[in-house]
């Protein structure tokens, strides 16, 4: 059997990359009114995207997914995309 010398890599280093939220570096607020910007936290089929797609801190997540279900209620989204129905 081979064995490794003290000086050969046995794996890669892992370079850590730090996540930032969108909405906190930008000090954007959070709007239910605000279509465009929550429409980014939805996939096609109009599904909440989970935090750890969209990068965001657990604080603007929950309100980003309360602004999407009351935009909702109001009828400003829809609960499903246009083409299933």
């Amino acid at each position: 059997m081979a064995y490794r010398s003290k000086g050969e890599e046995t794996q890669r280093p892992e370079v850590k990359r730090e996540k930032k939220c969108r909405i906190c570096i930008k000090n954007d607020i959070v709007d239910y009114k605000d279509i465009q910007s929550l429409t980014k936290f939805m996939n096609d089929r109009g599904k909440i995207l989970p935090r750890r797609i969209t990068g965001l801190c657990e604080k603007h997540q929950k309100l980003v997914s309360r602004g999407i279900k009351t935009a909702r209620q109001m009828s400003l989204l829809s609960n499903v995309d246009k083409n299933i129905r």
